[in-house]
């Protein structure tokens, strides 16, 4: 049933705000210009959370860990990307759509990502706090 509601939503959004048609970038993301941060709502994202490949890598940069959007691929502390940049894609051209709670972490992340050379960084606008004001749960895994 709530799989069934967060669809609903995300057909709602793009049929009705317009997210459907600024989507000119890898995987339905906004463009992306090498060497700089796209910020992305939560409006953006969430029809494409529901694809079933989705086409870029969501990541967690939030400590300590407070739960997670649905969909999330991986967990990486913000102040430790450099270090576990193991963990990323190879190709620095893969898609990345980074978050934490409100968007003080993951502008520290983002900016660690272009650094390493990623060339298509997007940062979730208001991170879990945004998902949470549009009325979407955080999922939570044992740690």
């Amino acid at each position: 049933m709530r799989g069934l509601a967060v669809f609903a939503l995300a057909a709602f959004l793009t049929a009705f705000s317009g997210a459907g048609l600024a989507h000119t970038g890898h995987g339905g993301l906004p463009a992306a210009t090498s060497g700089r941060v796209v910020p992305i709502d939560v409006r953006t994202l969430l029809p494409l959370l529901v694809r079933k490949e989705k086409g870029f890598l969501l990541i967690n940069v939030h400590v300590p860990y407070a739960g997670e959007i649905p969909g999330t691929d991986l967990f990486l502390p913000y102040d430790r990307v450099a270090e576990l940049a193991a963990k990323l894609p190879k190709d620095k051209d893969s898609p990345l759509v980074v978050y934490c709670r409100s968007g003080a972490m993951s502008r520290v992340a983002t900016a660690t990502l272009v650094r390493l050379g990623y060339t298509r960084v997007y940062d979730l606008t208001g991170g879990m706090n945004a998902w949470q004001a549009a009325g979407l749960k955080l999922a939570y895994r044992s740690r």
